[in-house]
């Protein structure tokens, strides 16, 4: 089986040739890009396992390559960013980002992250343990099998992330999930960058999913606990 093949789109040289020499060191093929032009040259020629993706590239702003990416293509996108405001997190995941670390980052952590993203590219579809195919709660629809959710009719846009944390929920109806039990499910660790993280994807998965963010209808948040997915009639 041939290694995984990640795409680095990154213009600071010594931090490309920090992700670089680390990929390599830890047997991974890889790619790398200086502009987002020759990411998205590179992302539709190669077919990457997964994107490192800067955000402040010399040509184009990141967002606007996963944007791009995200028209033809589901191929896993870490951001690694010195942006580290909520509202630069939010739109990158709205934008169909799959994790976002910020610089600076130790190897460690990136390392663990693609190798959760790895494995998750292979569970993403299975898991549900109910045996049902079509998760209902109010006007929310989950096909597990097509790997879709629905709100109403019209089909939600989501990310890998915000599908899976979704899912999660969905199968725990009524459970309060607590945030170490959350970022475990989803990526595998409780780093303290995970709670961030779990806050802004539930921002962005609130903010597809709820008529009013501020006051939701399906997911209830509990504190310095958890969250948890509400029975709607």
């Amino acid at each position: 089986m041939n290694k995984p093949q990640i795409l680095v789109v990154e213009d600071d040289v010594p931090v490309r040739n920090l992700i670089t020499t680390t990929l390599k060191t830890h047997d991974y093929r890889y790619i790398s890009a200086p502009t987002g032009e020759t990411a998205l040259m590179e992302a539709s020629s190669h077919n990457p396992d997964v994107v490192f993706l800067d955000l402040g590239l010399p040509d184009m702003d990141g967002v606007e390559v996963i944007r791009r990416i995200r028209s033809w293509s589901n191929m896993p996108i870490i951001v690694i960013s010195a942006r580290s405001d909520d509202a630069d997190k939010i739109e990158a995941l709205d934008a169909g980002a799959d994790d976002y670390l910020t610089k600076p980052f130790s190897v460690e952590e990136l390392l663990a992250r693609l190798r959760v993203t790895l494995r998750r590219l292979a569970i993403l579809q299975e898991d549900n343990p109910s045996g049902a195919s079509v998760f209902v709660n109010g006007k929310l629809r989950i096909d597990y099998a097509a790997g879709t959710a629905f709100l109403g009719e019209e089909e939600l846009k989501l990310t890998p992330i915000e599908y899976k944390l979704l899912c999660l929920l969905a199968r725990n109806t009524g459970k309060v999930l607590t945030h170490t039990y959350i970022t475990q499910n989803i990526w595998g660790s409780s780093w303290k960058s995970d709670l961030a993280s779990l806050r802004v994807f539930m921002a962005a998965l609130r903010k597809k999913l709820e008529a009013e963010p501020g006051s939701p209808d399906y997911i209830q948040t509990r504190i310095g606990i958890g969250y948890r997915m509400v029975k709607v009639e």
